[in-house]
């Protein structure tokens, strides 16, 4: 984030602090229940979200040498990441071309080669097959033909991009946005390492994932003892980027930085930016840290998902084993808090959505990124968007 920039979000959440005022979205938003519960809608969320949208993978630490690769089976396609010899980074359909078996089970390493476990039918980091045991028997075959599928994929300002159709198009221009786009290149993404990462299985539907991101109204009260203490709770900063969206979290440290010169201001210091890419990321930089969280849906029931959460750090601040230790924790327990508090009160959201009864949830003036989740989410779907209502006409 440029300088002036940070400066200027600063003064605007100390402002905020001493006013008592938050972003306003102007008023309220009634959103049905059932968008959490219902098959249909699940079916074109995965068909139009997660399998004709293209989708952030990782980070460029997740493949850091020639010849390392990444597997992801979130999505319908399993896809096979690969930091090839010459160190690009591509993707392939993780299936062998012969029989459909799919080629590389474990979850990230450094290989040149991946040969299937059916008939060793054997391919190189580039998608090309290289091998068939007993060639002169299976018959003549133009290897040239018979590589991996290879899928649309772009490494950008440290992030990989992968399309999970073949035939799909990825256009970061677009989809992030001039702006957006420049912010996350100001990051250093590319320079973090992976350093650790955790999944849950929870009983809610990914959006109400998303939800719990999406506002900082309940930190008093769900976080009393986590967060709450180094977080000012219901107060942020809150841009949107077309299909995206930035949120600054006010971090309790910046009651100490009103005496520094403004030359000496940090966001990192000041506050948690949280950006949300479209459709299932959080993504939270910090000082040479960064925690990414991606949800997916069930691909049977809309009332479960899964959350991938991770976490990358700057390699000199992990070169000591000691400091890697305690950096490792603290994620686990920030991760934990997300598994323990948020996605706990999730589950019991969707348990009130699948009984029918509270048929629309309220999103309040306070709590714009849930306004703009889920209008975003609709208009992509074509679906009505959820009307803006005046605090009198409610």
């Amino acid at each position: 984030m440029e300088k002036t920039e940070q400066i200027a979000q600063i003064k605007t959440l100390m402002a905020r602090l001493d006013s008592d005022i938050n972003v306003d979205a102007g008023g309220f938003r009634y959103n049905p229940t059932s968008v959490y519960v219902d098959p249909e809608l699940a079916e074109k969320e995965s068909k139009t979200f997660f399998q004709g949208h293209p989708q952030l993978v990782g980070l460029s630490g997740d493949l850091p040498t020639s010849n390392s690769f990444l597997t992801i089976n979130d999505l319908k396609t399993p896809i096979l990441a690969t930091r090839d010899s010459d160190g690009n980074f591509r993707a392939f359909v993780n299936s062998c071309s012969h029989r459909g078996v799919v080629l590389e089970e474990e979850e990230r390493g450094e290989t040149r080669r991946f040969t299937c476990q059916f008939h060793r039918w054997t391919y190189s980091n580039e998608g090309a097959l290289v091998g068939i045991p007993k060639s002169e028997h299976f018959g003549d075959l133009d290897t040239n033909c018979f590589g991996l599928i290879e899928l649309p994929s772009e490494e950008r300002h440290g992030l990989l991009w992968v399309h999970p159709d073949p035939e799909g198009v990825i256009n970061l221009e677009e989809q992030l946005g001039k702006d957006l786009d420049a912010e996350l290149g100001s990051w250093n993404l590319g320079e973090l390492q992976h350093l650790t990462q955790d999944t849950y299985a929870v009983d809610c539907n990914w959006k109400l994932a998303m939800d719990t991101f999406g506002e900082t109204y309940h930190f008093s009260a769900l976080h009393s003892e986590s967060l709450n203490l180094q977080f000012h709770g219901n107060v942020q900063c809150y841009d949107t980027y077309g299909r995206n969206h930035r949120m600054l979290l006010c971090k309790r440290d910046i009651d100490g930085m009103r005496n520094q010169p403004e030359a000496e201001w940090d966001i990192t210091t000041a506050a948690l930016p949280v950006y949300w890419l479209f459709p299932n990321v959080q993504l939270m930089p910090g000082a040479g840290i960064l925690f990414l969280v991606r949800a997916y849906p069930d691909k049977e029931n809309p009332g479960k998902h899964v959350s991938q959460i991770h976490f990358y750090v700057r390699p000199d601040l992990v070169a000591d084993h000691e400091i890697k230790e305690m950096v490792k924790m603290a994620s686990q327990n920030f991760a934990e808090i997300i598994r323990d508090e948020d996605y706990l009160v999730s589950a019991s959201q969707q348990r009130s959505a699948e009984s029918g009864a509270i048929k629309h949830s309220i999103f309040g003036r306070n709590e714009p990124a849930l306004h703009h989740y889920h209008n975003t989410y609709r208009k992509m779907l074509d679906m009505e968007l959820l009307p803006l209502v005046e605090a009198s006409d409610t």
